[in-house]
């Protein structure tokens, strides 16, 4: 394993849903729009309807490039296991289920015996039932205990919405059973008034890994009586928890096990996802236990009809002078005010906080128009809003007061919002698991439900858009963690021997790399050795030393300059190209220029205006080689995996014209340059082999560019990433490899396994990458096949012809077999 570098001081420290769908193309009726919403009690229409009337005129219809249809299935009843309580089947069937699913049983049988479970079924399909029938029989069973506080419970949830949301589903539920059972969250929004009464009282504590790490185990003599009696340990959604940040939840998890074992409590981990491949896998990777497997789904599902929606091109010409087409943006605009209209209650997934609200803003404008009414039955959704305006967001869903809302993936997990009718999707969100969990959020009470996905001009949306079987015919992602990544595993050391003092008896728990790691946070000053065991030297929080969501640094405030009023935060990692100098900020609706980013504060102040356009951060990256862990023939070439440095510089700005996305101009910045120690994939090739691709010199740099650029757009398909999880760079002559290079590497210090799924999956990766590029039908390359919204030299060069020659002799000394990556989770 690669040294890792420890300054001193502390902050630098340590730097399967499966479904067999049936094609169908929905008719394009020529229907016309209503000019309001239907009233209230009207027959919903179908999904094929609503459908028809967004493809109105034969413009819109020739956008749709493939339908498909998913139809009904029937369900399977069972019988609760006998161990139940009987006033627990009461509340349930009090609550309108009569009989549970077969898999919903299943999955409460091996919770009673004491096994942890995973329940990976579809959307929709009564997980929540399945572990709180389990854990609401053993708190009843503990409430009757003679002496002492009775058996708890412990839910995690990725997000504070979702937590908050099964806090409103058990509290209704458990209603019959009187104050036997007390859920409550606790999380960085609780008052501090209400906090002991949570520590003391609740025996269903709902929170996040974040709280977990930061606030529950430091304090753990405080938690003590409820940790002493933790039973259950239930962790919803966990197919999100993948690369750093799942990576991080798992050293958590051990943790949370070790000072459960010093107060003599071993809880069994229940695990839900909608989406996941080999759950079991991924669940013993997260939890470090074995784990059961329950994904046999045998609840029912109303028809999903699933179109694929590519924007037209336009006029204008972008960089270099390719086409351009529609933004996604504009698109789900139009989608969400048609959707809106028609009275259907809709979900616009955005993968921006600025693209949920500027979406809200374009909707609003253009419901105005038709009745004064509605813009007010539109919002926007996002982290960074302060808690109280997301509640009442959440509020306004549940109700039905609001008929459409653009959000970000904060509110794509488990949070039941019954009665809508359709989801947009705007541009693939990175993975085929949030595909359908972001489609899942439609039709969960039974009825027929319509999801559109929107491509972005990109090299992936375009590819998927127009090769359905590439979603449609394929199993979800399998998700990729590391624990054992150092940079990961160092800081949760510390943390668990300011917790406890770490012995040997504890090492095996959390992973072979200790052994390495331990001097090395010795020597750092940050871990001292006694004779029974390594104790944190340190007076700040240990901690402190990480943020689990693998961003790192203090958040950045953005204030009003004019009146010192929060408006809300961004990450540090993103503070550079998110809220630089001269960047539009948009926030409940309001557009804001950012005036100054002072780094030293961490603060951004920013100013109300209204400017004609969106900006766009530029960057340039240089990487160096540190460690090649393996590398593989291809050909003459190589195929390299192992450790670099990479160094990255946020230079200047676009700003790009609403809607159309033209660009008005480039405004260069003096912000300091970023390194980062991570993990990568990269490919040479030789002379010999430029020679046989006929790519001559004066071609080189842009085909090896544009190839960098097809295979980052194309790698979320092999790995569960997007584009935005990595980066590439590529150079004609490589100092460290002396060669043409095309390096792929993990945007997260130490890497988190995207670059080792590339480096497995090459041959298919970039077999995918060539036909996309071949593919396309423009002339010289475009946002759809080479270009990249991100490029820091304005995608210039870029040589289309070159890098499909370039990659087909590259693919042609290939190895026949499948290579091993060093190490796959």
């Amino acid at each position: 394993m690669a040294f890792i570098h420890l300054p001193a001081a502390m902050h630098d420290a340590l730097g399967a849903l499966s479904v067999t769908p049936v094609t169908h193309s929905v008719p394009m009726a020529m229907n016309h729009r209503p000019s309001r919403p239907p009233e209230s009690g009207e027959t919903r229409p179908t999904p094929g309807t609503v459908l028809d009337r967004l493809a109105t005129g034969a413009d819109r219809a020739a956008r749709i490039t493939h339908t498909e249809h998913l139809p009904p299935r029937a369900g399977r009843h069972a019988v609760w296991p006998d161990r139940i309580r009987p006033e627990v089947i009461n509340a349930i069937r009090t609550a309108g289920i009569e009989h549970p699913w077969a898999h919903q049983a299943a999955a409460a049988e091996y919770a009673l015996d004491g096994e942890s479970v995973v329940i990976a079924t579809g959307t929709a399909s009564g997980k929540s039932l399945a572990y709180l029938a389990p854990v609401l029989t053993t708190l009843l069973d503990g409430s009757e205990a003679p002496n002492g506080r009775g058996a708890t419970a412990l839910y995690l949830a990725p997000t504070k919405a979702l937590a908050a949301d099964q806090r409103r589903s058990v509290k209704a539920l458990a209603q019959p059973l009187g104050n036997r059972i007390r859920p409550a969250v606790y999380d960085g929004d609780t008052p501090v008034e209400e906090r002991e009464w949570v520590r003391q009282y609740a025996n269903y504590v709902l929170t996040n890994p974040d709280m977990l790490h930061r606030g529950v185990l430091p304090s753990h003599p405080r938690w003590s009586s409820f940790l002493r009696s933790l039973r259950y340990v239930v962790i919803d959604e966990c197919h999100t928890y993948r690369g750093v940040f799942g990576s991080h939840v798992a050293q958590v998890l051990r943790r949370l096990r070790r000072v459960c074992a010093r107060y003599g409590s071993s809880p069994v981990f229940l695990l839900a996802s909608a989406t996941a491949a080999r759950p079991a896998h991924a669940a013993e990777r997260l939890t470090g236990l074995p784990v059961r497997e329950v994904a046999d789904d045998a609840s029912p599902r109303g028809e999903m009809v699933f179109a694929l929606w590519e924007p037209p091109l336009t006029e204008l010409q972008g960089e270099q002078g390719a086409p351009v087409r529609r933004t996604a943006t504009a698109e789900t605009a139009d989608l969400l005010t048609d959707l809106t209209v028609q009275g259907v209650r809709s979900v616009a997934f955005v993968r921006s906080r600025r693209g949920a609200e500027l979406i809200s803003v374009i909707a609003k404008e253009r419901l105005a128009e038709v009745d004064r009414s509605l813009p007010a039955r539109v919002a926007a959704y996002r982290g960074g809003y302060l808690p109280e305006e997301r509640r009442a967001l959440e509020r306004a869903l549940h109700s039905g007061e609001l008929l459409g809302l653009a959000a970000t993936t904060a509110l794509e997990l488990g949070i039941d919002v019954s009665g809508l009718d359709a989801v947009v999707i705007a541009g693939y969100p990175g993975t085929r698991a949030s595909l359908w969990q972001q489609a899942g959020r439609a039709g969960r009470s039974g009825q027929g439900a319509l999801a559109v996905l929107v491509a972005r001009d990109d090299p992936l949306d375009t590819f998927l858009v127009h090769h359905p079987e590439a979603l449609f015919r394929q199993p979800v992602e399998s998700t990729v963690l590391d624990p054992d990544n150092p940079y990961v595993l160092a800081p949760h050391l510390c943390a668990a021997a300011a917790e406890v003092p770490l012995t040997d008896s504890d090492l095996a728990l959390f992973g072979p790399a200790v052994p390495d790691l331990l001097p090395q946070l010795e020597s750092a000053g940050l871990l001292r050795r006694r004779a029974s065991g390594w104790y944190w030297t340190r007076r700040e929080r240990a901690a402190d030393l990480t943020d689990i969501r693998g961003e790192g640094g203090s958040p950045v405030q953005i204030v009003e300059a004019g009146t010192g009023r929060l408006l809300g935060t961004v990450d540090e990692s993103a503070a550079h190209a998110a809220v630089h100098d001269g960047a539009v900020h948009l926030h409940m609706g309001r557009t804001y220029l950012v005036r100054q980013l002072d780094l030293k504060d961490s603060v951004a102040l920013v100013e109300e205006a209204n400017p004609p356009y969106s900006t766009t951060a530029r960057d340039t990256t240089a990487i160096s080689v540190l460690e090649t862990d393996t590398e593989i023939p291809w050909g003459d070439g190589r195929l390299c995996y192992g450790s670099v440095e990479v160094t990255n510089q946020v230079v200047s700005y676009l700003r790009r014209r609403l809607i159309t996305g033209e660009v008005l101009g480039e405004t260069k910045l003096d912000l300091p340059p970023r390194t980062l120690r991570t993990r990568a994939v990269w490919w040479t090739v030789t002379e010999d082999q430029l020679d046989a691709a006929r790519v001559n010199p004066e071609q080189l740099g842009g085909a090896l560019h544009a190839a960098e650029h097809a295979s980052i757009g194309l790698l979320p398909l092999f790995a569960t990433c997007d584009r935005w999880d990595i980066g590439g760079v590529s150079v004609p002559l490589h100092p460290d490899t002396m060669l043409p290079t095309v390096f792929v590497y993990d945007g997260h210090p130490g890497g988190a396994g995207f670059a080792e799924r590339a480096f497995h999956t090459a041959r298919e990766w970039l077999t995918a990458t060539r036909d996309a590029i071949a593919s396309c039908e423009c002339d010289a390359g475009c946002p759809s096949c080479i270009q990249s919204p991100k490029c820091g030299n304005g995608n210039d060069p870029l040589h289309k012809r070159g890098a499909v020659r370039l990659l087909t002799e590259l693919l042609r000394g290939a190895p026949e077999a499948p290579q091993e990556a060093p190490h796959v989770p």
